[in-house]
Order: structure tokens, then C-alpha cells, then sequence
């Protein structure tokens, strides 16, 4: 037997100090370790809700092109009738592009026109449309009218495509015009700094055709040792073919990077710009100059309006500067020098995008919005708890409650649990088969969409509702049986009223982790593009997560920010459901 002295001596030595300064290192290395865990998951998710939030920001608001309109009789009504339907019938589309042409009286080639026509949205023309229909009085008058502007101008507005940079100017300019061209002429070096980035932009493109013959010539090198081990001539030759063709387009690549190095080295000389340079643009009282050549004084191009010989004063006349080249962008300059004059004119205006949240799917970023996807989510989810809460409730009582135990019940529990981690497009291949194929339910249809989400919680709700029976004590039953309650009795007016918090936060997770599925609805058609608000059931319907997925696929830039909005909207939902079902735990919870 170890005496206290020894006992005292043993933990007291130099050993037992080491194994103690281990263990509290272990410790503290875990710690470490699950706070490092912590913080790199807040730091994802802070990255992910920075990103999704900054993009859905420029949903906020939407910008409308206010323009004179002329409600010419001949045009919309020519019998004066002031029936909407001979109304409807009028070509608002083309008043709406005239009204653009009274605007400016300047843009005439027919590729200009049509690059002036998509500064306003097509949706524009049915609001003018709507609004002379409501009110058939205005018919004959010259009404201001709000254009909803087009996504390319609305992100052009919002500075997603760059913004014209002024630039100082000090000398006087002289113009030297032949109304579609002309050259321009300061007194001082006002085009220096413009030229810098002209030659900036000019080194930038010779790295990355330096860049790109290093990899064609690695690309030859490989070629060259496939042909020396090729194992026929046949595939000798095919790989010596491929090493000459990247020598060949290695050698184009170094040409080119050495004019660009060669223009950009040539200080104080013209340098000529197209659709892959900056733009840079000279705006007078009167139009605009896009330059098509460029030197440290001046330089010459195309005429936007009405550019005339004349000599301006350094006040009258601003040089701009768009360091992204045209061809880079999906606004044209002619465009952006068109929607900074109607900003000049105070013509245009920002509000708030009511739109968004009130109106349904929509081709153009301009017009779509969440509320057709958002109702047809509701109908959804009301067909889902409506099947699935009062099935998977029953199922869990008389599972817990009445079903004796055997092979049958085991092999239900086992299923039911396996049925929980089933993947749900499964669910969506169910629906599809049984629902549409079998039983006819409309395709596309919150109808068809509740069913399928419906079979997928069930396992969820009765996992949830049986956890929630079980955990209440066995002697409410005794007690209930005692006092001459049937089991019936004892199972629905006892034991189901105590467990129902409990049951209600499993059915209320499960209906959030159905409103967030894709997968099973896009399986039975709720993919489609559907226009309409839904008002039942049985109409053709979108869902939330659905309408994300078919805007994040969608190549116009606007969806982009209408994409990250739904996402916040969706996670929005999500987050009510989730904060009700842990209030409903906390309210109710009983301690037993």
C-alpha cells in the first residue's frame, strides 16, 4: 500500500509535472483549435451574406427616362371611340421609339437607332399603354411619361458597367467639323492624362499576349516530344502538325505584343482607338465626339448630335474618359452619352423597386419579380402541411401509442427512418411516376409540388412527433387509464396536447427544409416560365428556390442582383420558420 508521504512525493515530482504540463497543453491546443473552427465558419458565412447582400442591393431601386410623349389621335384612336379595347390595339411600341426619336433628332444610322431603342425596357410601352386605357382623356395631349429604363441603362445608372470620368481641361478647343467627323485641337496638353492610360492599357494587352505565347510555346514543346515518342508515324505527324500550329500562333502572339509595347513606348504621338481601347469621349453644349484617334493635344472621331466648326473655351467643353473598353461592356457609348444627356436634364430618376416585390416572372431583369414565385410557394407549402401534418401526427401516435411490436412495426420504424436520408429528387422520380403519370395531377401545378414535398417530410414529422410522444411520462397514461380513459382517450386527450410543442417544431423544420427544395419540383415541371399569380391550387405555378434556380442560369448581368435578393428573401423565410419553432420550444417546453 502507497503511503500519503509516496502519494505526495509521486505527484509532487519532476514526471508528474511534464504529464500535467502535456495535458494542459493538449487542452489548450483543442480549445485553440475549436475556436480557429468557430471563427472560420463565421468568417464563411459573414463572406457568403456580404456577397449575396451586396449583389441583391442594386435590386433596391429601379430608374425611370422621363420624356415628353404625343398621344396623337391618328395614332391610338382615330374614331374617338375612347373604348380601352380599340385603345389596347394602338401601336405603343411605336410611339414609344418615336417619342425616343423627338429626343434626339441626331441619331439616325439604323444600328445607332436600335442601340437608342434599348435605353428604355419593352415593358415601357405596355405601361404607357395601361396608363392611356385608365385614362382615355389624355388621347391628343403631350403627357410626361416615366420610361422604365432597361437593365443595361438601370446597371449603366448604378455604376455596374463604369462610370464617364471627367477629366481637367485648361486650353481652349478648336473643332474642325464636316457634320459626321471631327477633329479637335487644345491649346494645352488637356489629352495627356488620357494618353497615359491609352498607353497603360497598351501594356496591359502585351503582358497578356506575352503571357499567352509562353503557354502556346510550352504547348509546342509538348507537342514536338509526343511526335519523338509517337508510337506510328502516322501519330508523328499529326503531333508535329499540332507543334508548327502553335509555333505559328506563338509568334502571332509575340508580333502583337511587341506593336502594342512599340505604340505604348511612341510618347506624344497618335494613337488610334477602337472597341478593345478606353473610350474616351468630348462633350460640347451642342453633342458629342467619340474619338477614334488620339494625341497628347487632341485627336479626331465620330460625331454624336451637333458637333460644329467653332474655337470653345475650356469651360464649354469636357473630355471624358471610360478606362473599359466598349467591346467589354453591354452598354454602348452611344448609349452612355445618351443617358448622361438625359441626366444632364434631370430626366432621370431612382426610386424605389416596388416592382420587384409585387410582380411576377418576367423575361427582362427589369420587370421580374418574386410574387408569382412567392404565392405559388404559399399554395405549396399549404398543400404540404395540410397532407403531411395530420398524416405523420397519426402515423407517430400509432407507432408510439397502439402498434404492438413486431417484425411488420420493425420493419416500418427502419424504413421510415431510411426514408428520412433519401435524397429528394427521389421524391421528385415519385411524384413524376405516381402523381402526374398515374393519378393526373396538373404538371406544374402547387397541387402536384405539395404532394411530392408532402411524402418527402412525412419521415421528418413522424421521427419528430414519436421523439415528442415518447417524451412524455408514462404516468399521464397511467393516470388517464386509472381514472377509466380508454386508450384512445388517454393517447389524443392527454398525451397529444403535452407532446404538441415538440411536434409542432419538427413539422414546423420540416416545412422549412421543404421550402428551400429544388431538386423534386423541377422533376414534375415547376421549372416553366410562368407569368401569371397564381390563385389556387391547381394553376401553373413557380416556387421560390425554383425561380433562383432559373435566374442564376440566365445570362443577362441583371438577374444577378435579382437572383441574390430571392436568395435573401428565401433565407428570410427560412430564418422566421427556424426562430418560430425555437420559440414554440422554448414557450411550451414542460420539464418533467
Amino acid at each position: 500500500m502507497v503511503s500519503m508521504t509516496e502519494l505526495s512525493k509521486m505527484h509532487g515530482s519532476p514526471e508528474s509535472a511534464a504529464r500535467l504540463k502535456k495535458r494542459k497543453a493538449a487542452q489548450w491546443r483543442l480549445q485553440a483549435y475549436g475556436i480557429l473552427a468557430v471563427v472560420l465558419a463565421g468568417a464563411a458565412l459573414v463572406t457568403l451574406l456580404w456577397s449575396v447582400v451586396s449583389k441583391a442591393s442594386a435590386v433596391l431601386t429601379e430608374s425611370y427616362i422621363s420624356m415628353p410623349v404625343v398621344l396623337e389621335v391618328a395614332d391610338i384612336d382615330p374614331d374617338g371611340t375612347n373604348d380601352p379595347a380599340v385603345i389596347g390595339k394602338a401601336n405603343f411600341g411605336g410611339i414609344a421609339k418615336d417619342t425616343l426619336k423627338l429626343t434626339f433628332p441626331t441619331v439616325t444610322a439604323r444600328n445607332d437607332k436600335r442601340e437608342m431603342y434599348d435605353i428604355i425596357s419593352s415593358g415601357a410601352a405596355f405601361e404607357l399603354r395601361e396608363m392611356v386605357m385608365e385614362n382615355p382623356t389624355l388621347i391628343g395631349e403631350t403627357v410626361d411619361f416615366r420610361f422604365l429604363a432597361s437593365d443595361i441603362a438601370d446597371l449603366y445608372l448604378k455604376g455596374s458597367y463604369g462610370e464617364l470620368t471627367e477629366q481637367e481641361n485648361s486650353g481652349a478647343l478648336t473643332i474642325d467639323s464636316d457634320g459626321k467627323t471631327a477633329t479637335i485641337t487644345s491649346s494645352a496638353d488637356d489629352f495627356t492624362f488620357v494618353m497615359a492610360q491609352v498607353r497603360a492599357d497598351l501594356l496591359a494587352k502585351a503582358a497578356f499576349n506575352r503571357q499567352q505565347a509562353t503557354l502556346q510555346e510550352n504547348g509546342r514543346v509538348v507537342f514536338e516530344e509526343r511526335a519523338l515518342t509517337a508510337a506510328t508515324s502516322e501519330e508523328g505527324a499529326a503531333n508535329s502538325a499540332e507543334a508548327v500550329k502553335r509555333a505559328v500562333e506563338r509568334d502571332r502572339l509575340i508580333a502583337l505584343a511587341v506593336d502594342f509595347e512599340e505604340r505604348a513606348a511612341l510618347g506624344g504621338s497618335t494613337e488610334a482607338l477602337d472597341k478593345n481601347s478606353p473610350s474616351v469621349l468630348v462633350r460640347t453644349s451642342s453633342g458629342w465626339l467619340k474619338l477614334t484617334e488620339i494625341s497628347p493635344q487632341g485627336g479626331s472621331g465620330k460625331i454624336i448630335g451637333e458637333v460644329e466648326s467653332a474655337t470653345l473655351d475650356a469651360a464649354d467643353w469636357q473630355v471624358y474618359l471610360q478606362p473599359t473598353p466598349e467591346a467589354s461592356r453591354k452598354v454602348s457609348d452611344l448609349q452612355a452619352m445618351l443617358i448622361e444627356d438625359l441626366r444632364s436634364k434631370d430626366a432621370v430618376h431612382i426610386v424605389f423597386n416596388t416592382r420587384f416585390f409585387t410582380s411576377g416572372d418576367s423575361r427582362e431583369p427589369e420587370l421580374a419579380g418574386i410574387w408569382g414565385a412567392a404565392v405559388g410557394s404559399f399554395w405549396t407549402m399549404l398543400v404540404t402541411i395540410t397532407l403531411a401534418f395530420p398524416i405523420g401526427v397519426l402515423a407517430a401516435i400509432y407507432l408510439e401509442e397502439f402498434a404492438k411490436k413486431n417484425a411488420i412495426n420493425d420493419m416500418i420504424e427502419v424504413n421510415i427512418n431510411n426514408l428520412a436520408a433519401v435524397p429528394s429528387i427521389v421524391f421528385g422520380l415519385l411524384g413524376l411516376a405516381v402523381f402526374l403519370g398515374v393519378f393526373g395531377v396538373p404538371r406544374s401545378a402547387p397541387l402536384a409540388g405539395g404532394m411530392v414535398l408532402a411524402v418527402m417530410t412525412l419521415p421528418t414529422i413522424i421521427i419528430a412527433s414519436r421523439a415528442a410522444i415518447k417524451a412524455v411520462p408514462p404516468s399521464i397514461r397511467d393516470a388517464a387509464l386509472g381514472l377509466g380513459a380508454s386508450k384512445l382517450q388517454t393517447a389524443f386527450h392527454h398525451v397529444l396536447p403535452l407532446s404538441m410543442p415538440g411536434i409542432l417544431t419538427g413539422t414546423i423544420l420540416g416545412m422549412a427544409q421543404a421550402l428551400g427544395e429544388t431538386a423534386p419540383l423541377i422533376m414534375i415541371g415547376m421549372v416553366a416560365f410562368i407569368v401569371d399569380i397564381p390563385t389556387g391550387i391547381t394553376d401553373s405555378a413557380s416556387a421560390l428556390p425554383v425561380q433562383i434556380f432559373r435566374w442564376s442560369d440566365f445570362p443577362e448581368r441583371g438577374f444577378e442582383a435579382r437572383t441574390s435578393a430571392a436568395i435573401l428573401v428565401l433565407l428570410l423565410f427560412l430564418v422566421l420558420m427556424n426562430g418560430l419553432a425555437v420559440f414554440l420550444r422554448k414557450r411550451f417546453e414542460r420539464r418533467w
